[in-house]
């Protein structure tokens, strides 16, 4: 099989296995799902739903947060791990919203990763959920799977993103990342792939060479 093939037979598999892809955080605007994905690096998404509720009690908008000191906003997110400078981003990045985007969330990649502590992996997020755009999510699910799937043999996000946006259907893409996630968690796990069990396994090279 070709990279494309063993793509389209990954999507079109995962589909099946997981119909309802979805984001695991909670949020209800374009403001919170940045903030929740940033709060989300080197954290659980489950610890990070534990958190919001207050965080986004006590700081309603853009305005809210802008006008913030981050060692009000540590005070909500000290859980979530590198709180001191997950906070002084949110604050930083609430500013700049402000200050070079009315106060809205963009809806392109280049324009949202020049936000403080925003990356590619959080701009797609964003473009995907949000917008509606094509978009590839590449997380620690995703680069292990997608390794595993025999689609590339790296390790750097960009490049991957680049790799995936030329196998993948655009309107595929960003639900196929969500159901890597769910895949990642229940089957193909970072300690060892459960291969008998997995949905791929008559065509991921991973399974074939357990046999």
């Amino acid at each position: 099989m070709t990279d494309k093939e063993i793509a389209l037979s990954a999507v079109n598999a995962l589909k099946r296995e997981y119909p309802d892809a979805i984001c695991s955080l909670t949020y209800t605007d374009p403001l919170q799902l940045l903030i929740a994905t940033r709060l989300a690096a080197q954290c659980t998404d489950a610890r990070v739903n534990m958190v919001t509720p207050a965080l986004f009690e006590r700081f309603k908008s853009v305005d809210d947060f802008a006008a913030a000191e981050p060692s009000e906003v540590e005070e909500y997110i000290k859980s979530c791990g590198l709180y001191k400078t997950k906070a002084k981003d949110i604050v930083n990045m609430a500013r700049a919203l402000k200050e070079n985007f009315g106060g809205t969330v963009p809806d392109s990649i280049e324009e949202l990763v020049t936000l403080p502590g925003i990356g590619r992996k959080t701009a797609n997020l964003i473009v995907g959920d949000i917008f509606g755009k094509s978009a590839v999510v590449v997380d620690t699910h995703c680069i292990r799977i997608t390794s595993r799937l025999g689609l590339h043999n790296i390790k750097d996000a960009a490049k991957i993103e680049k790799i995936l946006r030329n196998l993948l259907p655009p309107e595929e893409s960003n639900d196929f990342c969500h159901r890597l996630v769910l895949h990642g968690r229940a089957v193909c796990t970072a300690r060892k792939p459960m291969c008998g069990k997995c949905c791929m396994n008559g065509f991921c090279p991973t399974a074939l060479n357990a046999e």
